[in-house]
């Protein structure tokens, strides 16, 4: 068990280092990801396709362990380095759609994925997303008020030949971004009852205290909740702020 342990302590320090680092600049980029008590199958990225266009994106195997661990390297470094054509890189329905063809759950052992993929075009300040059974991501408008965007299609690798489906929103300088996984809200409280989705959306997207740091204050909660230090399942969150 000593031995079990170790090694996939250190499945999960290798996924930890495939993580890029936070980054500044016009748009700000900071994250936070802790693995649960297992590996588990979250993984994210984010790079400049060129010098107008922005890919943000991140995914969540089904599953936790070694399996889930090795599929999500594999996505994340086929979305990296896999994908040439710059213009593949920067349309979200044709990577979902690629990475569903290439991914099918039948030639992968069950596993699928949820995947949240987009690019921001800083030249018309749009930010163009696909999702793939990914829960909502959320935008914080610097003004205030917010917009939860949904995910368009079936998770990823479920279905052949995925027509998929994307939406398109404008961006201000300050509004914020933030993507997630499910591992940052379903979570077992000390009730015994899962957190209810509805309060974890009000939490979110409740206005921004200009101290605030909105990332510290949900992992906060999420312990409050559960009475633990431990998550469950892989806690991973971006937070992108455009300028």
């Amino acid at each position: 068990q000593r031995a079990l342990a170790a090694e996939l302590a250190e499945a999960a320090e290798y996924v930890r280092s495939l993580l890029p680092a936070p980054m500044s600049g016009p748009l700000a980029v900071r994250w936070d990801f802790e693995s649960c008590s297992s590996v588990g199958g979250d993984s994210f990225g984010y790079h400049w396709i060129d010098e107008d266009r922005f890919a943000i994106y991140l995914l969540d195997v089904c599953g936790h362990g070694v399996g889930p661990a090795l599929l999500s390297i594999s996505v994340i470094n086929l979305i990296r380095s896999g994908f040439r054509d710059p213009e593949v890189v920067a349309d979200p329905a044709s990577v979902t759609a690629r990475l569903n063809d290439s991914f099918q759950m039948m030639d992968h052992g069950g596993m699928f994925f949820t995947l949240f993929y987009a690019v921001y075009d800083r030249r018309t300040s749009e930010l163009t997303w696909c999702g793939g059974g990914h829960p909502p991501s959320l935008v914080m408008r610097a003004g205030g008020g917010h917009d939860w965007l949904p995910s368009q299609n079936m998770v990823i690798g479920a279905i052949p030949d995925m027509d998929a489906q994307t939406g398109t929103i404008k961006l201000a300088p300050g509004d914020r971004l933030f993507v997630f996984s499910d591992g940052v809200f379903e979570l077992k409280t000390t009730a015994g009852e899962m957190w209810d989705y509805d309060e974890f959306q009000e939490f979110m997207s409740r206005p921004l205290d200009p101290d605030e740091d909105r990332i510290d204050t949900l992992r906060a909660r999420g312990r409050e909740l559960m009475g633990s230090e431990q998550f469950e399942d892989d806690f991973s969150i971006l937070e992108i702020v455009f300028h």
